[in-house]
């Protein structure tokens, strides 16, 4: 079977996005969303989903590029001097892995997210990490064990199949392959469940119609999920977090006729991930 959970990351980072879950979730194939619980909007967007329990809610782990729940004097090796996630991802993931202080800085702002989100009332979906960050071998470990202690059933693998890809991203993605598979055997071992493939990965911020109607032909037997970030438009937020990122055409895909069409010849059935990994 193939089962397939369509989840639109950034939840509650504006109005815009939060709209555009609403749209796609009542009008389109999207079926699920990741909960960012220190963004602006994040109130609208539990509001939201509660008025849509059909709309499945999960955790978008925010470690880096992003506003902490923390406060910044309590996680400096995380923090830059306006108080912000760190956005070297190189230079923060050295110093969380090598760091005791850091680690435990890392841990402390993942429990204070997961326990804002447990706070919404709303059930967890899954988690997963802005930037795909949770795979990092330290921090896979700390989603792992608070996942667990959350009873939250699912995390997200970024394993995008190669078969089609240009050689700079199969290139990538071969790059990515020790840490995805590390992380996996972690989450595994903790008793979660993952997805089998990723799609999304290599057209982050172009999830057009285009790119959905090649997904729909390479879909595989099993789970997979395709991510995107809709909006219906790019505000100032947006610009300045993603300026390239197509927001508005990966909405239009997610309520394409012509996408939903493909994903039904190619035999896919649309479920969050409590659903699809039962």
């Amino acid at each position: 079977m193939k089962r397939l959970i369509v989840t639109a990351d950034d939840f509650g980072l504006s109005p815009e996005v939060n709209a555009a879950v609403a749209q796609g979730r009542a009008r389109g194939v999207l079926t699920a969303a990741s909960l960012m619980v220190a963004a602006p909007a994040a109130g609208e967007a539990v509001a939201l989903a509660k008025a849509d329990p059909g709309l499945k809610v999960g955790l978008h782990l925010v470690l880096c590029h992003g506003v902490p729940v923390s406060a910044p004097a309590k996680i400096p090796a995380l923090v830059d001097g306006r108080g912000r996630l760190r956005e070297d991802l190189a230079s923060l993931g050295a110093r969380i892995f090598f760091c005791r202080d850091a680690r435990a800085q890392a841990e402390a702002e993942a429990r204070a997210q997961f326990e804002a989100f447990a706070a919404t009332g709303l059930p967890f979906d899954h988690v997963n990490g802005h930037n795909h960050f949770h795979i990092h071998p330290t921090v896979a470990g700390i989603v792992a064990r608070l996942a667990r202690e959350f009873r939250v059933p699912a995390v997200r693998v970024p394993a995008q199949p190669w078969a089609g890809l240009p050689p700079a991203q199969a290139g990538m993605a071969a790059v990515m392959a020790p840490w995805t598979a590390l992380a996996r055997r972690r989450f595994e071992a903790a008793g979660l469940k993952t997805n089998d493939v990723l799609f999304g990965l290599f057209e982050t911020g172009a999830m057009d119609e285009a790119a959905w109607l090649r997904v729909a032909e390479r879909l595989p037997e099993g789970v997979s999920e395709v991510y995107c970030h809709p909006a219906t438009a790019t505000n100032g937020v947006l610009a300045a977090e993603m300026p390239d990122y197509r927001h508005a055409d990966e909405l239009a895909a997610l309520l394409s006729p012509k996408v939903r069409e493909a994903l039904e010849r190619a035999g896919a059935r649309l479920s969050a991930f409590a659903e699809a990994v039962a």
